[in-house]
């Protein structure tokens, strides 16, 4: 026999077929019990509440944060805040309110009252000196929608200036240079405009294309700065605006150049008829043919940012400039795209100030400060086409209404600056608006999914607590 140990793997012999635990072998099988099984704790999983899944419990909710979070409706609340901040400082101008306060705690409603009437006094006249003259409304219609076309006669190089600043922040851009933009388009056109003879239609036209062409040109230079140099397009473009502002003055000041013929004044000679933008409707009414040319211009814009390839480099840009580079984008290219761009907005919004706003001569305050407001539409208008457009007639509101405030209720008109302060204000700082009026910061929880989470909690707690006794017994 031999006694050497088995090894698991040795062939079975034919002694051992009736082995250990064989039916008839007559032994007693060896009975091997299975380990009990202890319960064990395991941290119960918590419900999700995302966003998808808060989506799908409650849609309706969902909608109205995303809608009540969007742009659109930042900036309305915007809108209105500042208004409301502006109703408080008419109120705390008026030298009735003043009077009536001293007394206050005596007759609190005359105070109200005076307050009351004083900025309903001045909201109303600023709509009828923007939209429609309800005090005019028997002298005709012409008289009732009057300002309304002042309204737009002031948001046409309001709306193609913003464009200017919004296409330069679309690729990641700041266009400061508004100012030195319009200034060299206005003094190209008005010297087209002055020095040549043309037909009608066609002399106003190669002056604007000529302005266009200015801003163009200047606005490039900042553009080849910032792409082949790093230099920053802020610093750039600031600088830039004194340096077309000076020279545009010298060149206002010396004859034989921008000057007037026989004038010591530093202002450019009238323009003559065939270089200036007719009127749509005719007198009384100042719009002429230029707000249809900054319409076109959004159309214009809106295609070349979302339908067109270019405007998907510019995007691309925009978003990550990194990114873009490493996709195989010219990201120095695009860069001085943009702002030749923007700057050709810029130059319209200085074409159409001297060939259908200022036409008996220019000087070196053509701009009017469009070029700095354009930055406050853009932003205003998210940075969009179609939001520069609606922004741009609102701060067109402001000035048309702002005149007939001051004249009819005495308002300072420094308060729709105050107003126009205030938007950019809250423009810059979602948060703060959101808190005002109670809007649900982005990212945070809503009240509802806070006390879902807390309910859950609470009801699992004694289950995992029993869970644990449990194990712990086993």
């Amino acid at each position: 026999m031999n006694d050497r140990t088995r090894d698991a793997d040795d062939p079975i012999q034919p002694g051992d077929r009736h082995g250990d635990g064989a039916p008839d072998s007559g032994v007693q099988p060896t009975i091997v019990h299975a380990p009990e099984v202890t319960e064990v704790a395991t941290a119960t999983p918590v419900a999700p509440t995302d966003d998808r899944v808060a989506e799908e419990e409650d849609p309706w909710g969902s909608a109205f944060r995303r809608i009540m979070g969007g742009n659109l409706v930042m900036s309305v609340l915007a809108v209105l805040a500042s208004l409301v901040v502006g109703g408080i400082l008419i109120a705390a101008t008026d030298e009735r309110v003043q009077a009536a306060s001293g007394y206050f705690f005596a007759r609190p409603s005359d105070a109200l009252g005076a307050a009351w009437d004083a900025v309903f006094g001045a909201y109303s006249a600023l709509f009828q000196g923007s939209i429609l003259n309800f005090s005019r409304a028997d002298a005709g219609f012409a008289q009732l929608i009057k300002p309304l076309t002042d309204t737009l006669n002031f948001a046409t190089p309001l709306i193609a200036a913003g464009l200017g600043v919004a296409i330069a922040f679309r690729v990641g851009l700041f266009n400061i240079g508004g100012r030195g933009q319009m200034l060299w388009a206005a003094a190209a056109a008005g010297w087209v405009g002055f020095s040549f003879e043309l037909p009608p239609v066609l002399h106003v036209l190669v002056a604007i294309a000529v302005g266009i062409l200015a801003g163009a040109i200047w606005g490039g230079i900042a553009g080849v700065l910032k792409a082949y140099t790093g230099a920053h397009e802020v610093i750039v473009t600031i600088m830039l605006n004194f340096v077309a502002l000076w020279f545009i003055t010298w060149m206002l000041r010396t004859p034989g150049l921008l000057q007037a013929p026989g004038s010591n004044n530093p202002i450019s000679p009238p323009m003559p008829e065939t270089a200036v933008l007719p009127s749509i409707f005719g007198p009384p009414f100042v719009l002429h043919w230029g707000f249809v040319l900054s319409v076109g211009a959004v159309v214009f814009c809106w295609w070349l940012i979302e339908r067109s390839s270019l405007g998907f480099q510019f995007r691309a840009v925009g978003f990550n400039p990194n990114a873009a580079l490493n996709a195989g984008m010219d990201v120095k290219r695009i860069t001085v795209l943009a702002m030749l761009f923007a700057g050709g907005f810029m130059g319209l919004a200085g074409a159409q100030q001297v060939t259908g706003s200022v036409t008996t001569g220019f000087t070196s305050g053509i701009d009017a400060g469009i070029g700095f407001d354009a930055i406050t539409v853009a932003l205003l208008g998210g940075s969009t086409p179609w939001g520069t457009l609606a922004a741009g007639l609102l701060f067109g509101a402001f000035k048309a209404g702002g005149f007939r405030m001051q004249a009819a209720e005495g308002v300072p008109i420094d308060i729709v600056l105050v107003v126009q302060s205030f938007i950019v204000l809250f423009i810059a700082a979602p948060p703060l608006v959101r808190a005002m009026f109670g809007l649900p910061q982005p990212g945070r929880k809503s009240r509802r999914q806070r006390r879902e989470e807390a309910a859950l909690a609470a009801a699992l707690a004694p289950k995992d607590a029993a869970t644990d006794r449990k194990g712990a017994g086993a």
